[in-house]
């Protein structure tokens, strides 16, 4: 029984999640959309908005800690530039938007972006 397992595991270790999730979010926060399955979208949404959030904060331990969240310095100025414009907002700060099913295996397929204050 799988009770209280929330988390999806993608077939993978968890050094590998990891990887991914941080792969995932560095991409986001550089491109501020990103298309990839359903599942690795809703997976992804927790961990990027706990980021941003951290970010909204404009320390050198939040930024350290931001450093060490995403694995290295790429898309580092990228979070905190994000961070800074979504200070007025309360949460929310990405979008899931499905798309049709992939081709070659019918995933569902979605698209998670940065949502922009209009």
């Amino acid at each position: 029984m799988r009770h209280h397992n929330a988390n999806r595991k993608f077939g993978r270790t968890r050094a590998k999640r990891r990887a991914l999730l941080r792969s995932l979010a560095r991409s986001l926060f550089i491109k501020r959309r990103v298309r990839t399955t359903e599942a690795r979208a809703k997976e992804l949404r927790p961990f990027v908005e706990k980021l941003v959030t951290r970010a909204r904060t404009v320390s050198v331990s939040s930024q350290r800690l931001l450093r060490a969240r995403l694995g290295g310095e790429e898309g580092l100025t990228e979070l905190m530039a994000i961070g800074k414009e979504m200070q007025g907002r309360a949460g929310g700060y990405t979008r899931i938007a499905k798309l049709p099913r992939r081709l070659s295996d019918g995933s569902p397929m979605a698209v998670i972006e940065i949502v922009h204050e209009a």
